[in-house]
């Protein structure tokens, strides 16, 4: 039987990635309700009813609703909205977390997709506190930079509409109370609120996300090689994941550190940079915001889901 599969949002950004994603796919169905009942709650709960996945890309208070809808037990949900990223009874949706993520994944009946921004710095610091190599109360601060479809369709409109004149480099979430921050504290087990320092670029997708550390105050300080060796250790380990570590040099400069690197793919590279004279450690994660950062990631989440089917 071929498995059915209804996109809530099919006409935002993330939800014409998927579909995007799925256009050549023969072993699913991908059904769609009528453009003229999109708004209709009938018809979205007789489409979300019918599916065996509904991939919900809709802002957070629409997919609570869709979930509400669900009158099922079979209806399996990937929802891409934060609303249900720390809730109770969803499991998170980055198969490459920790080894028995992706088994998690593919028995839920409710998978929260990932939100970009904390996805790079939980590559780097889940296996790490989990290695014992850094401790959970360490200080955090994540830097970054994303295209500006990560803004939704207003902010790909106004871009678009200033091309050129339009911000080359902006930063935002100056209030210090990112929307991500319980995600990011929840799966990179950290005993404190990090600080998130996210910014824009004038690029349409493409995103990096980078965690200086300084580790001279530890009881036991962590060398490069440690660092690069866990991280290495725990993705090869990984079934099937799309997270892979580049090899540790000492460089100055790379260009396989340009956000759009991965743009079109689900794959997310590691870099590990160190000075192990100054105990300082620069951790970089480079991914496509509508990749691993959201489409890739629930296409990803998807196909394990079908699996458990």
């Amino acid at each position: 039987m071929t498995a059915k599969i209804f996109i809530d949002g099919e006409h935002g950004t993330t939800g014409l990635q998927i579909r995007t994603r799925l256009a050549a796919r023969r072993d699913i169905d991908v059904i769609s309700i009528p453009p003229e009942k999109r708004k209709d709650r009938a018809a979205r709960a007789e489409f979300l009813n019918a599916a065996d996945i509904a991939i919900l890309c809709l802002p957070d208070d629409a997919a609570r609703e869709s979930v509400s809808l669900i009158e099922n037990d079979t209806t399996r949900v990937i929802d891409a909205s934060t609303a249900h990223r720390v809730a109770e009874g969803w499991t998170y949706g980055f198969a490459e977390m920790d080894t028995a993520q992706g088994e998690a994944i593919r028995n839920a009946g409710r998978v929260a997709n990932p939100g970009c921004w904390p996805q790079g710095s939980i590559a780097f610091l889940r296996p790490l506190i989990g290695a014992g190599l850094l401790p959970a109360d360490l200080p955090i601060t994540v830097n970054g930079v994303s295209g500006y479809s990560g803004g939704g369709r207003t902010m790909i409109e106004d871009y678009e509409t200033k091309g050129k004149d339009a911000p080359q480099f902006m930063p935002y979430g100056l209030t210090l109370n990112h929307k991500h921050l319980p995600e990011l504290q929840t799966y990179a087990k950290l005993s404190g609120a990090p600080i998130m320092q996210p910014a824009v670029g004038n690029f349409a997708q493409g995103m990096l996300t980078a965690l200086p550390l300084q580790l001279g105050h530890l009881d036991r300080v962590p060398t490069g090689a440690e660092i690069h060796a866990a991280l290495s250790d725990h993705y090869s380990g990984i079934e099937d994941g799309v997270v892979q570590v580049a090899p540790l040099s000492a460089i100055e400069r790379t260009g396989d550190l340009d956000p759009e690197i991965h743009n079109g793919t689900n794959t997310m590279t590691l870099h590990v940079f160190v000075n192990d004279a100054r105990a300082q450690a620069l951790l970089v994660a480079v991914y496509d915001n509508l990749g691993k950062g959201a489409s890739g990631a629930a296409v990803q989440n998807m196909d394990l889901m079908l699996q458990g089917l």
